[in-house]
């Protein structure tokens, strides 16, 4: 395939490999992850929520918005001191401005809130769904993900509309080729484990940070 042919592949498939480097190089210190790095790594993720179509609206269509509000703090971010390099600059600096709550202002924070709730849906998914074989359809262990993650914050319609969407998804073998291009679907599955080791840590830390600064933070 030519240079411009693999640039239109990778920019119509969801790159686990990418996705697993990028989230392993934003842990930084033993107690951060970087902004930069996160953000990136979600884009991917957002591919395949568009590569999924419908099924997965119920959280693409407010990924992208937050995605670009966290872009637009750090593109103001022009003083001596980025204080959105970094997850944990970033909750440090809100909370100590007194900006997490304060009117007109929108909080990078609770912002990406939103968005850690959703990369716990993306983790638990993708994770029971190595248990489930190429020709079984994959619909039971997304709701049961969603059930046990995002459900928990949604309103009683979009969580109906969620899990009527959800019968729509294929079998793992389709959903595998529709999200990637079918040459690289054996390296994916094989490149699964340590995107969701990466995931997890990232999650993990993400909300540690969440947990020891903001308590209750809704």
């Amino acid at each position: 395939m030519s240079a411009v042919g693999d640039s239109v592949a990778g920019e119509n498939c969801f790159d686990i490999e990418k996705v697993s480097e990028l989230f392993e190089g934003s842990l930084i210190d033993d107690d951060d992850v970087r902004m930069e790095d996160y953000l990136e790594a979600y884009e991917e993720i957002m591919k395949f929520f568009l590569l999924m179509g419908s099924v997965f609206t119920f959280v693409s269509s407010d990924v992208r918005t937050k995605l670009d509000i966290l872009y637009e703090h750090r593109q103001q971010d022009t003083g001596s001191e980025k204080h959105f390099d970094s997850i944990k600059t970033m909750i440090l600096y809100e909370k100590g401005a007194s900006l997490l709550r304060q009117k007109g202002y929108v909080s990078g924070s609770r912002t990406l809130l939103r968005l850690h709730r959703g990369l716990e849906f993306v983790y638990e998914f993708l994770n029971r769904l190595r248990d489930v074989a190429d020709g079984e359809r994959a619909h039971h262990v997304c709701k049961s993900a969603y059930n046990d993650t995002l459900a928990r914050h949604h309103p009683f319609l979009i969580r109906k509309g969620a899990q009527v969407a959800m019968f729509a998804i294929p079998t793992r073998g389709e959903l595998f080729k529709r999200v990637c291009h079918d040459a690289d679907v054996p390296r994916a599955i094989e490149k699964l484990p340590d995107m969701l080791h990466h995931m997890r840590m990232v999650y993990d830390r993400t909300n540690q940070l969440y947990t020891l600064e903001l308590h209750a933070l809704p």
